[in-house]
């Protein structure tokens, strides 16, 4: 099967390091930076009095999708203020992993979602690595996977969240894509939508490359099994939770009890406001400024002639994090799999002499880390 040449139109980001994919390196990248983080809030949380593998894996999403395991869809919890909350909000795919694997290895589900979280951790590094050294070179490619692994909230990849399995399932759903694997970018896009409910983003890239391949070469019986497959996951859970709840939107109204809900971003640009103008004043201008640079990198894309399926992916998932009314405080994490994002920062410390790039890389290990276990040792992610 044929690549599509994205390549060749992209003569501004940098010239290609290496042509040959050397996976080995993400992958030792990716587990380093979880090593030391793992070590830093293990230190943090002995300091404080409280268990790290708890923090990580008894707590706010980790305890639902246990729930799901041992309850199946039928546990609820009734807020203070009246709402039902159900385990219906949080969709199939990671739990079902959980039970398996915590039944070949003789460990707690909880336990096996940590074990979920830091294998796809490593998958999610060589997938990204693979599709973005598609269309730029593999210095930047591993330079994102370096970055990816290094933001600010990137402890939620070693936590039992969906997180790191839902970005290796995208990333090589669009890698395949890109490398004209039909069949399997479907079955991986099916795969993410049975993940978490931004899977519609995947399947969406996937079809938007089916389109391209359809104007340049025509259809084939692998691409209209493609474009079949990929919606298949998110729909079908969807559907299944409207028929349960009577309703077709019933997935809606599960969201709805969770306070989540899509406004265009109405809500958080309220809230992002008004954190401007309360002292410290600094949240509120901090907030907004990383709105816009991540608005600013995606537009990059644009100019930069990143191929479709990656800007319909980055973009849906851009637009769904921000765009959502409710838990502010997790927009951060709704973020990560938007990894698209950092090409042009990557792209900048390439260019950079590589005492530059160590440093800055070491630099934001250490923040990375220790804003991780300050974090799951506050607040942490609702």
């Amino acid at each position: 099967m044929s690549t599509l040449n994205w390549r060749e139109s992209l003569p501004s980001l940098s010239a290609p390091s290496s042509d040959r994919p050397h996976d080995a390196h993400p992958i030792a990248a990716m587990a380093l930076v979880k090593v030391i983080g793992l070590a830093v809030l293990a230190l943090w949380s002995s300091l404080n009095g409280k268990s790290a593998h708890i923090l990580l894996s008894a707590r706010w999403d980790s305890l639902w999708y246990v729930r799901v395991v041992e309850h199946g869809y039928s546990f609820t919890v009734t807020a203070q203020d009246g709402r039902i909350l159900s385990d219906m909000a949080f969709f199939p795919l990671f739990p079902a992993l959980e039970r398996v694997l915590s039944h070949l290895l003789l460990i707690s589900p909880a336990d096996a979602g940590l074990v979920i979280s830091a294998v796809s951790s490593l998958f999610a590094a060589a997938g990204i690595y693979r599709l973005v050294g598609l269309f730029t070179d593999y210095r930047t490619a591993l330079l994102v996977v370096v970055l990816w692994a290094t933001l600010p909230v990137s402890i939620v990849q070693s936590m039992a969240y969906s997180e790191s399995l839902f970005t290796a399932i995208s990333s090589w759903a669009l890698y395949c894509a890109l490398k004209e694997k039909w069949l399997f970018a479907g079955l991986l896009a099916c795969a993410a939508g049975l993940t978490r409910p931004v899977g519609v983003a995947v399947a969406l890239g996937v079809w938007s490359a089916v389109a391209v391949s359809v104007h340049k070469k025509g259809w084939s019986a692998s691409k209209t099994a493609s474009l079949i497959i990929s919606p298949a996951g998110f729909s079908s859970y969807i559907l299944w939770v409207g028929a349960q709840k009577g309703s077709i939107l019933g997935y809606l109204d599960v969201q709805s009890e969770w306070g989540n809900g899509f406004d265009g971003g109405t809500t958080f640009l309220k809230f992002a406001g008004a954190l401007t103008v309360t002292p410290p004043y600094v949240g509120g201008v901090a907030l907004i400024v990383a709105i816009g640079l991540a608005i600013w990198s995606y537009v990059l894309g644009f100019l930069g002639k990143y191929p479709l399926p990656v800007q319909v992916y980055s973009g849906i998932v851009v637009l769904l994090a921000l765009g959502s009314s409710g838990f502010f405080g997790s927009k951060p994490r709704l973020l990560i799999p938007a990894f698209s994002l950092l090409i042009p920062l990557a792209v900048f410390l390439g260019r950079k002499a590589r005492v530059v790039r160590v440093s800055v890389v070491i630099s934001m290990c250490l923040v990375s880390a220790s804003y991780g276990a300050f974090w799951l040792n506050g607040s942490g992610p609702p």
